[in-house]
């Protein structure tokens, strides 16, 4: 009988901490959550401009990063619930009819128009050894992580320290793409897995909603 740890053995992530990954060869990423850019609705020397700046902001850089595009289905299911929700209370016959065209509306809608929701990330990484990093062609080795030397302890001291590292270049990262119009946040800890979740469960989006 295969062991229930076998999966977790090719997963290079050792814990998040802090809205840090650590890495099991004991490599740290950081990941920022970018917003995007209109460009059709800039004029052409805005666009210019915006380009020479990112152009700018990755000549200044001396460590690499990583860009991440992640594309899923819009999942309206939750919007849908709320709307039936409301349908229900409805007293009003017509308004309550008025809500089930909408609904049946929206679901159409979304049916042929197969909307698509894009969620931009940069990974910053810090590596406080040299490690060598296996290939791999998942989501996983998208965001930086890949194999090297196994689960390397890493002690509240050397973390801190690591991790300070990890925040400099950071801020590097956010302040080049501030200057390029482009909003950034970094992820917490709760963020940080729910991405990874999502990336090892794709399927959890095609499961019924639970109705409290």
């Amino acid at each position: 009988m295969p062991s229930s740890n076998a999966t977790q053995e090719f997963v290079p992530i050792k814990e998040v901490r802090d809205g840090v990954v650590i890495l099991k060869d004991g490599g740290m990423r950081a990941i920022l959550l970018c917003s995007s850019l209109n460009f059709s609705l800039k004029s052409e020397d805005e666009r210019n401009a915006i380009l020479l700046q990112f152009q700018d902001f990755l000549n200044s850089l001396d460590f690499s990063v990583q860009i991440l595009v992640q594309s899923r289905k819009l999942d309206i299911r939750p919007y849908i619930a709320l709307l039936e929700g409301q349908e229900t209370k409805q007293t009003n016959n017509l308004l309550k009819i008025q809500v089930r065209e909408y609904i049946e509306f929206i679901k159409k809608f979304t049916e042929d128009a197969n909307i698509m929701t894009k969620h931009f990330f940069i990974v910053v990484p810090y590596n406080p050894a040299t490690l060598s990093v296996g290939a791999a062609g998942n989501f996983v080795s998208s965001l930086g992580i890949g194999g090297g030397r196994k689960d390397k302890k890493t002690s509240n001291s050397s973390f801190e320290e690591e991790r300070s590292q990890l925040e400099e270049r950071m801020s590097v990262v956010e302040q080049g793409l501030v200057r390029s119009g482009i909003r950034v946040a970094r992820l917490g800890t709760e963020e940080t897995i729910e991405l990874f979740y999502k990336a090892f469960n794709p399927g959890e989006t095609e499961k019924p909603i639970k109705m409290r």
